[in-house]
């Protein structure tokens, strides 16, 4: 009797809040509040290598988690369609290298950009015309042959030396390369792209790929351009990848090939698959284990006696043990564990009214 008064009262309170208040996720908001105030309890190495890294590489592996969770497209052209949007910004800009065109980064940026979602638009164009490990492996062979590309190309892209001395803006009279305002940065980035994705995914368009994701043949009959839906989502996908290898590109200065290899490329489909392929905030959950890692694995591996070159080793262990007991990633190990908490409530709650 007792528990079910409680229960009762329990529902009574949450009933009588506002309803933007009966929403709010305790545990979001901690941690809201933890990455706002990140700056005053870490140093700068953990703001710029960990969570300023997680940031860039969580927003890139956002466009492949927006193409996969949401259209069913598994996309390894995401880390080249952000490399090209650093490529365009290093070219356009300011350089340390012969052949820059010295253009402002408030004129660079959206020519960046614009070429990005151009790109995403033909890569997209050709992928969707397949499906399954096909897209997979004609997105994996024009990330291949982007990475060569621009590996042989001495003339656009200086080869296999890449480009340097590519300055980080300063606007508003702040140092944006400094840690802290370079931390806020990628986060406003990161968090603009995950409102975008979340808001995307609720409109009308984010619904009908929703749709087409789950049966293609019944949406075309219900008079939706399936080819449009699925190269538009590209083109959006393609926008928010080239966002984030801008901050790449501002980040450490300069660019070269292997920031567009093939095995950068499946790092970002590691990071969305770990984090989890369903939620926006999986890819960032994600990113951060994976800098964590990349950051530590090889220290651990060299305080255990094994050779610290293999620390992609621990990576990939790591990844197949979420894998195997989450294939839905953190995401999914973290609903469950919240069901399970919840489910001898409930069942005491019920017993009391019983």
């Amino acid at each position: 009797m007792a528990v079910a008064e409680s229960g009762a009262r329990s529902a009574s309170r949450a009933a009588s809040q506002p309803a933007w208040l009966q929403n709010v996720n305790p545990a979001a908001v901690l941690i809201a509040v933890v990455v706002v105030i990140m700056p005053a309890i870490a140093s700068s190495f953990v703001l710029t290598q960990i969570f300023g890294w997680a940031y860039m590489l969580g927003t890139i592996a956002l466009s492949l988690m927006f193409l996969a969770g949401y259209g069913g497209m598994v996309s390894l052209a995401q880390m080249t369609i952000a490399g090209f949007a650093g490529y365009v910004v290093a070219i356009l800009g300011v350089n340390g290298v012969p052949g820059g065109m010295g253009w402002p980064w408030w004129l660079a940026v959206p020519a960046a950009l614009a070429l990005s979602m151009i790109v995403g638009a033909v890569v997209g164009a050709l992928a969707v015309r397949t499906e399954g490990v096909y897209t997979i492996m004609i997105t994996l062979a024009i990330a291949a042959a982007f990475y060569y590309f621009t590996n042989e190309n001495y003339a656009i892209f200086n080869g296999h030396t890449g480009i340097d001395g590519i300055p980080t803006p300063a606007f508003l009279g702040v140092d944006w390369h400094a840690a802290i305002p370079f931390y806020y940065l990628t986060l406003a980035i990161a968090v603009l792209c995950w409102l975008a994705v979340s808001y995307v995914a609720r409109a009308p368009f984010g619904l009908a790929l929703q749709g087409i994701r789950d049966n293609p043949r019944r949406m075309a009959a219900l008079g939706f351009n399936v080819y449009a839906h699925r190269v538009a989502a590209y083109v959006f996908a393609a926008l928010i990848a080239a966002l984030g290898g801008i901050l790449l590109v501002w980040s450490y200065g300069e660019i070269a090939p292997g920031t567009v290899s093939v095995s950068a490329a499946i790092d970002i489909l590691i990071i969305a698959v770990v984090g989890g392929i369903g939620d926006p905030i999986g890819a960032f959950i994600g990113a951060l284990i994976y800098a964590v890692l990349k950051t530590f694995a090889l220290d651990v591996l060299v305080a255990f006696g094994l050779d610290g070159n293999r620390f992609r080793l621990l990576i990939g262990l790591g990844f197949l043990a979420i894998v195997f007991f989450s294939p839905d990633g953190v995401i999914g190990l973290w609903a469950r564990w919240r069901n399970r908490l919840r489910a001898p409530r409930a069942q005491k709650i019920g017993d009391g009214h019983g």
